[in-house]
């Protein structure tokens, strides 16, 4: 199929930001979603790699077996206003970034619109067999504005329909952080140095900062929305539109990943693309965090 990326054994690093919170995030993931209309009631889930550990049981399975989409692409929302502030942030060591809104309603950055454009590119180039006509999507401003500008360049190549719908689902969100949510990491270090430090001894999976949620707790809503999604698109090419922690997760839960696989990920990049593949019962991977279509800009 059409060029996804750095297989899962490779190496592929790209510049785009890691999570807006100052989290690094495990590597790149490759999607590209969409969803019907209204806040949904679907999950995602990120799972990743080799290994096959079954430490996490069946829950990665659908309830009826052998009902599983045919293609499984996951993308993260293209670079936010929030991804550019934190980088500079954290460039700078400043304690605070210039943002007051919600989370929820951060925008694309004109550079992330960009990236949306050249994910539908890649969308519209994918065999037809392989191109998503189901879009489930995060509620958040900046994957629903990823899921509309994809949808609309890939539409207006003639490879889906303009009305195809995108389905929002709140399983799909970001990571909460709580208290931690909006500050850099130096701010972290000045203003909570108890959490930072048992941020450290627990790591990424199992910290949960007060108020906020861990990369497990997010696992919990992916492995959700993953049993609906399986169950409901079974046969089906479907493309999740979500957040770095939640592709992340995606790949955690869908390829057994053990902790130590998991935390030696890299970031997952803004618009990259991730596939799985139907194959013996299971969504098995086929390419990961891959960003060779964002070298070339769409028209």
């Amino acid at each position: 199929m059409a060029e996804l990326g750095t297989t899962l054994n490779g190496q592929h690093q790209s510049t785009q930001s890691q999570h807006h919170h100052g989290t690094a995030q495990g590597q790149p993931g490759t999607t590209q979603a969409q969803h019907p209309g209204g806040p949904g009631q679907h999950g995602a889930s990120h799972a990743q790699h080799p290994g096959g550990h079954g430490q996490h049981g069946t829950a990665h399975r659908p309830a009826a077996a052998g009902r599983l989409p045919s293609v499984l692409i996951a993308t993260r929302h293209g670079e936010s206003t929030a991804n550019v502030e934190f980088q500079l942030a954290e460039a700078a060591g400043a304690l605070s970034v210039p943002i007051s809104c919600r989370d929820a309603d951060i925008p694309l950055s004109l550079h992330g619109r960009r990236q949306a454009q050249a994910l539908g590119h890649w969308w519209a180039g994918l065999p037809s067999a392989d191109r998503p006509r189901s879009v489930w999507c995060s509620p958040y401003v900046r994957t629903a504005e990823t899921a509309r500008i994809a949808l609309a360049q890939a539409a207006g190549l003639g490879a889906v329909p303009v009305t195809l719908p995108v389905r929002y689902d709140e399983r799909l969100r970001d990571r909460e952080l709580g208290v931690l949510e909006m500050l850099p990491k130096a701010a972290i270090e000045a203003k909570h140095p108890e959490e930072a430090a048992r941020r450290r001894k627990m790591g990424e999976l199992y910290y949960r900062p007060p108020g906020g949620e861990s990369w497990t707790d997010v696992a919990l809503r992916v492995r959700s929305l993953l049993r609906d999604l399986c169950e409901e698109e079974a046969g089906r090419p479907v493309l999740l539109v979500a957040h770095d922690c939640t592709v992340l997760m995606l790949r955690y839960a869908l390829d057994r990943l053990t902790e130590e696989q998991l935390t030696a990920l890299g970031p997952v990049h803004n618009c990259s693309t991730s596939l799985w593949r139907a194959q013996d019962g299971r969504l098995r991977p086929d390419g990961w965090n891959g960003v060779g279509h964002l070298a070339v800009e769409a028209d």
